[in-house]
């Protein structure tokens, strides 16, 4: 396209400024009193990838039009002639503090700025409702779908991004944490602390993560020659999104009698619900036990002590899962089935100190 008004820049005296006595200017008339083709105002206001190419001056003085004569896309016109909705799905298991709402919360920026819009649906870990939130969705015309920590094993027949999701169908694009890297750097601190002693909290048999991440963990324990023992472990049980299932898995775990320097939970809701069993029991956290969490939710820098755990780049997953959608939506042709993975991060606060016994 040659005429992309590169060089815009005083408005030409014999372009008309549109009324300001009508209801609603419309992207000719803007483009008239810009000087600009049709197109090339669509693409700024609209955000359209094509947008990337019109220097920024052209963009800034387009935008600054359109504020000044209330102009508003025609989003009705925007779908019939590009044949999509503009909104997406997200499915997740619940919304609730910790892991769903800060990769919703990075879902959400990425939208906003490409003038998307989305509908959430919750499962709450149901196999028939995961078929029946993709359904309802997708008889509301969604572009495409992105799973959080949601088995998606059925064929959609559109884009499906899937966040920490293991097993999902072909042509599904994951965006996963390194989780050998993460079990590395959680139990790599607990053994420079001295502990050796490790007990382990396992997810939900319904979590995505859960296998994978047990698996990692029982690799790196191998690696590093840490003992491992399946008294010394407990897997939470119940679905409840608030630290009573590690509070009660940790009761579990003290009721065997196994002995135990570290704990290194499945998640930081769980972490903090074993800091509080342990507490009733008489165990100091750090002094007698280290616990160690992760994910890293907004709540753990707050508990007294601040929680040690492995950071997993929730928000920043939400973006890349929902850049990654907005692209396979933009190119039809894409297949997708590609895996983007993302690094996780030691944060070391207050709950793990060197192990009593340790030299």
């Amino acid at each position: 396209m040659t005429n992309l008004c590169a060089t815009l820049g005083v408005v030409p005296a014999a372009k008309k400024t549109p009324s300001r006595t009508r209801k609603q200017t419309s992207l000719k008339d803007l483009a008239a009193y810009l000087g600009c083709s049709a197109a090339t105002v669509s693409f700024v206001i609209n955000r359209a990838p094509a947008a990337d190419s019109i220097p920024q001056r052209t963009k800034d003085k387009i935008l600054a039009a359109a504020a000044k004569f209330n102009y508003r896309p025609n989003l009705l016109a925007r779908s019939l002639r590009t044949q999509r909705s503009f909104i997406v799905g997200v499915i997740v298991p619940e919304v609730s503090e910790g892991y769903e709402a800060a990769v919703l919360s990075g879902i959400e920026d990425h939208l906003m700025e490409r003038d998307y819009f989305y509908f959430v649906a919750s499962h709450r870990h149901r196999d028939d409702r995961i078929e029946k939130c993709a359904q309802l969705l997708l008889e509301r015309n969604v572009d495409g779908l992105i799973a959080v920590d949601t088995p998606c094993r059925k064929i959609f027949g559109f884009p499906v991004v899937s966040v920490s999701g293991n097993h999902h169908s072909p042509g599904t694009t994951k965006v996963n944490l390194d989780h050998d890297l993460a079990a590395e750097f959680a139990l790599g601190h607990l053994a420079e602390l001295g502990h050796r002693k490790i007990a382990l909290i396992k997810g939900q048999k319904f979590s995505s993560d859960t296998e994978i991440r047990w698996n990692a963990i029982r690799r790196a324990m191998e690696k590093m020659r840490l003992p491992f023992s399946e008294r010394c472990s407990v897997q939470l049980v119940g679905s409840s999104p608030t630290p009573e299932v590690g509070y009660r898995a940790t009761q579990r775990l003290l009721a065997s009698g196994e002995r135990f320097t570290a704990l290194f939970a499945f998640n930081d809701i769980s972490a903090i619900g074993a800091i509080q069993a342990l507490r009733e029991a008489g165990i100091r956290v750090p002094e007698d036990v280290s616990v160690m969490g992760f994910d890293d939710i907004q709540s753990a820098a707050y508990q007294n002590p601040g929680l040690t755990t492995v950071r997993q780049p929730l928000r920043r997953m939400g973006e890349i899962a929902a850049e990654a959608l907005l692209k396979r939506i933009s190119e039809p042709a894409s297949t997708g089935g590609n895996t983007i993975t993302v690094e996780p991060e030691l944060v070391i606060r207050g709950t793990t100190a060197p192990a009593r016994n340790s030299k």
